[in-house]
């Protein structure tokens, strides 16, 4: 049986060690002459500029995440009225008045745990088990989206599923929940945390040449 929901990015489910979750996002700025859409779902990396941009490579890459983006806030140069967007489309797609930052809504929590779909088969639930604490990268799905929606299509890459330490994504479980529990197929939901937290211990900003900075 397929898997009924794929292709969604990075969702924010729980907390480490069944901690509160209070679901709550922090505001960070990005630069309203960034041409590079970030999706709903997509994870965000910290520039020196003080702003964010979309993941640093195309499979999550290994510049320190800062979280998961959820949303933007900008005003429109026309009607002059705060918009709200679930993702940033670049600026060739939106009218900003640049009197007004560009305001992004990020999961940031370094102890935040996030649902994202596998992009393969995972054999069968035994096999799938043995991915449990390996980590992996997106493919090369980690900066795509949907235009119509918003919505990333960030995927666990499961080729990519090793031991590596650099890799973005840490795997901490399977989600068993009916309709993407099928392990036979793609798709199947797993549990994982952003490696290499920017929030978490001592880290450094990405310079605008190691994260993508195109448009900034």
């Amino acid at each position: 049986m397929a898997n009924s929901e794929t292709a969604f990015g990075l969702r924010p489910v729980g907390m480490v060690g069944s901690a509160s979750n209070s679901t709550g996002l922090s505001y960070y700025e990005i630069a309203s002459d960034n041409a590079n859409a970030i999706f709903h779902g997509g994870i965000c990396v910290p520039l020196a500029a003080g702003v964010i941009a979309r993941a640093g490579a195309a499979d999550g890459g290994t510049t320190q995440a800062l979280g998961v983006l959820m949303g933007v806030e900008y005003v429109d140069s026309t009607t002059k009225k705060t918009t709200w967007l679930n993702h940033w489309p670049g600026s060739g797609s939106v009218s900003v008045d640049t009197n007004h930052p560009v305001k992004a809504l990020v999961a940031d929590d370094p102890n935040q745990i996030f649902l994202v779909a596998a992009d393969a088969t995972l054999t069968d639930r035994a096999t799938a088990l043995l991915t449990v604490f390996a980590n992996a990268s997106l493919g090369s799905s980690a900066r795509t989206g949907s235009t119509s929606t918003g919505r990333s299509n960030s995927e666990l890459g499961v080729s990519t599923i090793a031991t590596t330490a650099t890799l973005p994504l840490r795997i901490v479980g399977l989600c068993d929940k009916e309709g993407n529990n099928d392990y036979t197929a793609a798709g199947a939901h797993l549990y994982v945390r952003l490696n290499a937290h920017f929030n978490a211990g001592t880290r450094g900003f990405a310079s605008q040449t190691t994260a993508d900075s195109t448009g900034l």
